[in-house]
């Protein structure tokens, strides 16, 4: 019996194949057998171009600003972004807001 890899998202050993992808029964996580670990770890844009740090991106949507009344306007941009693990993966400062987290999925990288 061959053996598989642990689930990436909970770490669970009780993965299973299904066709082409693997699936965790615990999480609910689905992957394919191919991927490798850094093609996961890609952070894009909510276009699906692929973010690094030092880009430069433009926000999508008003953004309400946690424990403020501030709101960061639509077509902001932000420039020298860093990239981070967790729910908000993209460090940044904004200009007139200040030092901020950011989801990749509300921005989109501009052409510099």
């Amino acid at each position: 019996m061959s053996e598989l890899p642990p689930c990436p998202k909970c770490q669970s050993a009780y993965t299973y194949e299904d066709g082409e992808l693997l699936i965790c029964p615990e999480c609910a996580h689905e992957w394919s057998a191919g991927n490798d670990a850094a093609s996961e770890n890609v952070i894009r844009d909510s276009n699906g171009t692929p973010l690094a740090d030092g880009d430069t991106v433009s926000v999508i949507k008003d953004l309400k600003v946690k424990g403020s009344s501030s709101v960061v306007k639509v077509g902001t941009k932000v420039k020298n972004i860093r990239l981070v693990g967790g729910d908000h993966d993209i460090d940044c400062k904004i200009p007139g807001i200040g030092q901020m987290g950011l989801k990749s999925e509300f921005v989109k990288k501009v052409a510099e």
